[in-house]
């Protein structure tokens, strides 16, 4: 097996990020521009995949982002552990819920070090 040219390594700098930067970006932008405003405005840690789809669709068509840049988002935040799905019901980390009760602006760092806290 040969090894990568440098045209290569070079090239895939100019395109952009590597495969794991952009998953934590479209985690990041899920998080904190769909889930966690969508939290808030329903005032309780869970949601169901409508109320999901019409403030995906909300913020897509605000920004003009296809809603397929943001489609692996919701699914990377269920590996992480930060959403737990239970048949059409998504739900929050149980670490998080009196962040919404204070309604706090909760960004993607600090829920990442909020769940992965041992106590």
């Amino acid at each position: 097996m040969s090894k990568p040219s440098i045209e290569f390594a070079a090239k895939k700098r100019i395109e952009g990020k590597g495969k794991h930067a952009s998953s934590t970006e479209n985690r990041r932008l899920v998080w904190e521009k769909i889930v966690w405003p969508l939290i808030l405005d329903i005032n309780r840690s869970y949601f169901n995949l409508g109320e999901y789809h019409a403030k995906r669709d909300q913020f897509c068509n605000t920004f003009n982002i296809r809603p397929t840049k943001v489609a692996g988002g919701l699914v990377s935040l269920l590996v992480k552990g930060i959403l737990v799905r239970q048949k059409n019901i998504y739900s929050i980390n149980y670490r998080l819920i009196p962040y919404m009760r204070k309604r706090v602006n909760l960004d993607y760092g600090l829920v990442l070090r909020e769940i992965n806290t041992k106590r």
